[in-house]
């Protein structure tokens, strides 16, 4: 037997207790929720919201990075399944508990009890919601929050810090909702009634009747309900914290102010940029930033914290929560006017916000030097019977029955759509005006890549099918993060526009807008073989069709639990 060198022995022994130190810091972080519907009032109108263990926004989970997290969940709502996707995470080996229905597993029907299972491997700022229906507007979410282990160290420093859940918010059922974007003729679920800042907002109770006058079955307000006091950030004078924010409206762009107070931008979607100053900031759907600010104003007064709809002509209140310089009491309101964010249609603004996001130099990876394959996707709005949809390469999306991910593994056919879905749209379509004809196709499609191809894929804005519209579409990949490569207006040039890439230092997101007539380019790496949503994250818009389902590394897909299988053609393989 030949021995090893003394050196060898040593270099043995590191490595042992490197080992040693990582298995000691992960452990297992457990919940167990029950999820069932709730009366609420979170801006102070009564309503019916979906929610986990009674809580809304429901609980907050705290982990650490490497470890694993076990959540039990059991379905108490007698009428409906429910997933839990947990946004950001890249559940890899486990992407059949990534949480897509029809995609990932199947829903968890009444009554049942389900087991997520999956490792933190990276820490951030994430969160997680119900991605069943349009659930996450019924309330269905809550934060996600990982740290470093202790051996490891953020490239910045902080007294203190705080979350904020942000959401745009409905007075009309979740139910309501659907079945208008799905009738003829088509009723758009209109602009959110409040902003939630960590689950609390103020409606106008004079605009509805009080809770004491109103007739059974008809929404009431309450001014002094507890449900709707304003969320409070509490600060001691001179400290600097650090916010975690998230993003998860329906249908807002929202843009985030702390009152006279500067913010230091150091983290998105998990990830390190180099640091810039804002005054604020603007978040899409599905998106997270870590900013850091000081207190260090009039120690007598107690400040907003603010945000407002950008990108839509805003019909919406301020959503309001207060920083409380402490001894102050958190009731010392500000006497200040709500604050003022950049006007709402000013994209410029908005872009050169999005430009200023680089990633930290030594912290994070840089893009590979060329891809593989080239997908370019169009957007567009279009009409199916009648019905107003969204489509991507004139395809909109439809759920099968069975989860793509099991029709992938057990090579079940008449699942996915038989022919692959096209990669080029036509490059003469005109952006600028309504798509002509408006007609599109329902559809399933799943575009394939072996494992670790390396994949640009251009999304390409449009006009919508009202003249000189077009929309923002904050777009989220799941089981994935990738390179923002960068952005253009008018229709992507191919043999152009790829020289304007910045593959220097892009930042790494895994959830980037595309702007009004313009394009958004990112770069990754398909090295996580599953079946993984790519989405705009509006939730009417996805629920309209706008997305589709990148597939990866099939032949490598993990063995399914038999608890994610049981619907559509999945039930012979039980």
């Amino acid at each position: 037997m030949k021995l090893l060198k003394t050196g060898t022995h040593a270099a043995v022994g590191c490595v042992l207790l490197v080992l040693l130190i990582l298995q000691t810091e992960a452990t297992m972080v457990r919940h167990n929720w029950t999820v069932d519907y709730m009366f609420s009032a979170p801006d102070c109108v009564e309503k019916l919201i979906i929610a986990a263990n009674g809580q809304y926004p429901s609980p907050p989970i705290f982990a650490v990075e490497g470890d694993t997290i076990v959540i039990e969940v059991t379905n108490h709502i007698p009428t409906e399944g429910i997933v839990f996707h947990w946004h950001g995470i890249y559940q890899k080996g486990t992407p059949y508990y990534d949480g897509a229905a029809y995609v990932s597993q199947c829903p968890i029907n009444p009554g049942e009890t389900f087991t997520y299972k999956f490792k933190v491997d990276r820490a951030g700022t994430y969160f997680y919601h119900g991605h069943f229906g349009m659930q996450r507007s019924a309330g269905l979410y809550g934060s996600l929050i990982v740290t470093l282990p202790d051996h490891k160290k953020e490239p910045f420093s902080y007294d203190g810090e705080h979350r904020l859940l942000l959401n745009d918010w409905w007075h009309k059922s979740i139910y309501e909702q659907e079945l208008g974007l799905n009738s003829v003729p088509f009723r758009f679920v209109g602009e959110p009634q409040s902003l939630l800042i960590e689950g609390r907002g103020k409606y106008n109770c004079s605009l509805l009747p009080e809770s004491t006058a109103s007739p059974p079955g008809c929404l009431t307000c309450n001014a002094s309900s507890p449900w709707c006091a304003p969320h409070v950030i509490p600060v001691t004078p001179g400290e600097t914290y650090r916010l975690r924010i998230a993003s998860v409206a329906s249908l807002s762009t929202l843009n985030f102010i702390l009152e006279n107070h500067k913010m230091t931008v150091v983290m998105a979607d998990g990830h390190y940029v180099k640091p810039f100053d804002v005054y604020n900031l603007d978040i899409y759907s599905g998106q997270t930033y870590d900013v850091l600010f000081t207190a260090n104003q009039d120690t007598s007064k107690n400040y907003w914290a603010a945000i407002n709809v950008r990108g839509r002509n805003p019909l919406t209140p301020t959503g309001l929560a207060v920083i409380q310089y402490l001894p102050n009491p958190a009731t010392l309101l500000p006497t200040t006017s709500a604050p003022v964010s950049p006007v709402w249609n000013d994209t410029a603004t908005s872009l050169n916000f999005a430009k200023k996001l680089l990633a930290k130099p030594g912290y994070e990876p840089p893009p590979p030097k060329k891809c593989d394959r080239t997908l370019v996707l169009l957007g567009t709005q279009n009409e199916i019977n009648g019905n107003v949809k969204w489509a991507v390469n004139n395809i909109s999306y439809v759920h099968n029955a069975t989860p793509t991910i099991a029709a992938l593994k057990y090579k079940i056919k008449g699942v996915n759509n038989p022919v692959p879905p096209p990669d080029f749209p036509a490059e003469s379509y005109n952006i600028f005006a309504p798509p002509s004809p408006p007609s599109a196709t329902y559809g399933t499609p799943v575009y394939v890549f072996e494992k670790d191809d390396i994949v640009d894929v251009i999304v390409q804005n449009a006009n919508t099918m009202t003249p000189n519209v077009s929309e923002i579409h904050p777009w989220h990949l799941h089981g994935h993060d990738f390179w923002v490569l960068g952005y253009g207006d008018g229709l992507y040039n191919a043999s152009r526009d790829p020289a304007s890439f910045n593959l220097v230092d892009p930042p790494l997101r895994n959830t980037v807008a595309v702007f009004p007539y313009g394009w958004v380019a990112f770069r990754y790496v398909a090295d996580n073989p599953g079946a993984w949503p790519f989405h705009c994250h509006v939730e009417s818009h996805f629920h309209m069709g706008m997305g589709t389902v990148f597939a990866e590394g099939v032949r490598h897909i993990p063995k399914l639990p038999l608890q994610t299988l049981g619907c559509g053609l999945t039930k012979k393989h039980l």
